[in-house]
């Protein structure tokens, strides 16, 4: 986006709020946790505290799971300015008249899919894998269906980012993220925060 863009958007729709977004277990927490390195402010309760599948943290905000009850939330505002985790299923919810800078964060399907079913074993209720095609086949539609929904509202702003590439040359995600946002942030700890130790469950499969 050029400055005259940016400069334009600024004034119609105040300073940008930026969304971290992709299905669960994707990679959205290592991405705000980037950020938080990188020096952007998050929006987060820490509702939901760190434990064995997210050992450095959620940061989430309660809030942003009303998104799909159809009112305005009252924390957008607030939001503007600052970082806020919003899995891809409710993107839809966010309303009009802001300047949404999404991050949406791409895993391999396979990955997910096994990452979600370990926390579901470890909460007592495991899925069985008969279910994975069709929950891949899922999720393969909503993928198409969220980019669709990015690129035809002229309130997204969107760059796509790679999980895999990410924990594997931090260094240009890094990069990416700052051009995209502005050029503000510090990419030598943003880099620094992308821990490989975490990716627990590899897939040489495509999304």
């Amino acid at each position: 986006m050029s400055p005259v863009a940016r400069f334009v958007r600024r004034l119609l729709y105040g300073r940008p709020i930026v969304v971290v977004s992709g299905l669960p277990r994707s990679g959205t927490s290592l991405l705000m946790q980037m950020l938080q390195a990188g020096g952007l402010e998050i929006l987060t309760d820490a509702h939901r505290a760190p434990d064995d599948h997210n050992p450095k943290g959620y940061l989430e905000l309660e809030a942003v799971k009303d998104l799909d009850k159809g009112v305005q939330p009252a924390w957008l505002p607030g939001a503007r300015g600052k970082a806020v985790k919003v899995v891809s299923p409710l993107l839809r919810g966010l309303p009009d008249g802001y300047d949404y800078r999404v991050i949406l964060v791409q895993r391999h399907l396979d990955e997910v899919i096994a990452s979600q079913n370990r926390m579901l074993a470890d909460r007592g209720a495991p899925q069985a894998e008969a279910q994975n095609e069709r929950t891949k086949a899922l999720y393969l539609g909503h993928h198409e269906a969220t980019l669709q929904l990015l690129h035809a509202s002229r309130y997204f702003t969107t760059l796509l980012v790679d999980y895999h590439q990410t924990l594997a040359r931090p260094e240009d995600t890094a990069r990416r993220i700052n051009r995209f946002l502005g050029g503000r942030l510090d990419e030598r700890r943003m880099a620094a925060a992308a821990d490989p130790a975490l990716w627990r469950h590899r897939s040489r499969a495509a999304i």
